[in-house]
């Protein structure tokens, strides 16, 4: 791993950085077309495809913007007319001893139209702060996007370098038993002391242990795996380079102050909080509306005196209708509609002073993430540089012992620090590229639209919700019952912590 002029991260000599963007878009594209449910997942993108596709965080929070975008219909439904119609029987079991028309039975049905006119623009900014709230919504899930995603590529570096680990333990094991063997037999004929063979079975014995706790290490890693991608990873292979990595902090702020999801859903609800103000302040305004209605009553042939029969003349159907303009003015109401906008005004203000708090984050999490992202850079570069002069401090330990210059510790010495370089230069690998991702996120930068992941054409779009809800009329529009789209994973195997045998070296995995 090294850099380019841009500052981005480069991987097997490809560039990223801004010129980066096709790389990764080619390196991605170029290991599946598109993701099947059922595949596994080999390669980075086809993780983050099958995260994006089965994840039930990300499900649950896509059905919580459906939730949010049917706020828009509700708010539209106080704007429409209203129609309601009424229908009864009614058997008289008492008459009025005074009546002589009175009936036994009567059947009526009424209708009735309201439409509302004007009120004092409550329904208009409801509508309006629904509509923002989507807006916000629509934020919010980028943002669950963008996390997902985030902690999907940490789980992906961590499996890679959770084996290449194991891979450098159970390759230390060996060198150790080696050693441990040719200490027993240079003992044997009394070239060594038992002080040396004990020197090497202590190491050995720790190496042992390291390589069981990798091999834990490696199960956990794999288990984490599978809870975020809903798959098992299968020889998963080294990542493509990082699109879009800023040359500077001050960018990677000013990119982020545009872009950061969480940051845009802050002020997007504060600037619905304002017309939250203009809905309580309508409390105090008058309404109009526009009524209309009509009833039928029809006595069945019984409007009379019972014993004497029904009057000639007397009609057993009435009929009515009515329409006209209702206004009401609200004189005095206790006091409530100036505390609703009282407490409208301390909610928007609070809206307000989180959006400056979120910017505070925003800056804060950028600012780190790039601190941390050159600090992995600059540790690559070292831990190379340890990883080289060790191995060739080992050469020398043992070319001197063979003269008797070095002793056995020496070389156990040599090669521990051999190891503990190895190590390092595999970690500050994986925690460059995962930093370097979690600075993409920060800058709201780490979308499945930003990684190419639209090109397989199974993009979630949830603007097509909204058009919809935002456009229903018809009372009973129903959708389908709701089915679960995330996948399980108690059928998946639990897995184990055998490395793949075609795997690379642990020095060529990045």
């Amino acid at each position: 791993m090294q850099r380019d002029a841009s500052g981005g991260v480069r991987l097997d000599g490809v560039p990223s950085g801004r010129t980066g963007r096709t790389s990764w878009r080619l390196a991605l594209l170029g290991a599946a077309a598109a993701l099947p449910t059922s595949a596994s997942a080999d390669t980075l993108r086809e993780a983050l495809l099958q995260a994006y596709l089965t994840n039930p965080t990300l499900e649950g929070a896509r059905a919580q913007q459906r939730v949010t975008d049917e706020n828009v219909a509700i708010e539209k439904a106080a704007s429409r007319p209203d129609v309601s119609a009424t229908g009864q029987y009614i058997e008289f079991l008492k008459q009025n001893s005074t009546s002589f028309t009175a009936p036994e039975r009567s059947i009526g049905a009424g209708i009735d139209l309201g439409v509302p006119i004007y009120s004092g623009g409550a329904i208009k900014n409801s509508i309006r702060a629904a509509e923002t709230r989507v807006d916000a919504g629509l934020a919010d899930l980028r943002g669950t996007e963008s996390a997902i995603f985030t902690q999907v590529v940490a789980a992906y570096m961590d499996v890679i370098r959770a084996e290449a680990l194991v891979g450098l333990a159970a390759n230390q094991v060996d060198i150790l038993g080696v050693n441990l063997q040719a200490t027993s037999d240079r003992f044997e004929i009394g070239d060594l002391t038992r002080t040396d063979v004990a020197q090497s079975q202590a190491r050995l014995a720790l190496a042992e242990g390291d390589l069981r706790s990798s091999r834990s290490n490696l199960i956990a890693a794999r288990e984490t795996y599978i809870q975020l991608v809903g798959e098992a990873p299968t020889n998963l292979q080294p990542p493509p380079p990082l699109p879009n990595l800023p040359d500077s902090v001050a960018r990677a702020v000013e990119t982020a102050l545009d872009s950061n999801p969480d940051l845009i859903a802050a002020e997007v609800r504060a600037r619905a909080a304002g017309y939250d103000i203009d809905v309580a302040g309508a409390g105090r305004l008058p309404r109009v509306s526009v009524f209309a209605g009509g009833d039928y009553t029809n006595y069945l042939g019984t409007l009379g005196d019972p014993g004497i029969g029904a009057p000639v003349g007397i009609p057993q159907v009435a009929t009515s209708a009515q329409a006209g303009i209702q206004f009401s003015l609200p004189l005095y109401q206790g006091g409530l509609p100036a505390a609703r906008e009282r407490q409208a005004q301390a909610l928007a203000s609070a809206a307000l002073e989180q959006v400056i708090l979120v910017e505070r984050d925003v800056i804060a999490q950028v600012r780190s993430a790039f601190a941390s992202w050159q600090a992995a850079l600059a540790i690559v570069e070292s831990s190379q540089v340890a990883v080289s002069s060790a191995d060739l401090s080992l050469e020398g330990v043992r070319a001197e012992n063979t003269v008797g210059n070095r002793t056995v510790l020496d070389i156990l010495d040599a090669e521990r620090e051999l190891l503990t370089a190895r190590v390092e230069l595999v970690t500050a690998r994986r925690n460059a590229y995962v930093a370097g991702f979690s600075l993409l996120a920060a800058m709201g930068l780490a979308e499945a639209r930003d990684l190419g992941l639209d090109d397989a054409g199974v993009l979630y779009d949830p603007l097509v919700n909204y058009e919809r809800a935002r456009n229903s009329w018809w009372d009973w529009d129903r959708q389908p019952d709701p089915v679960t789209q995330s996948t399980r994973t108690v059928d998946i195997p639990a897995p184990d912590a055998e490395i793949p045998a075609e795997s690379e070296p642990a020095d060529a995995i990045y």
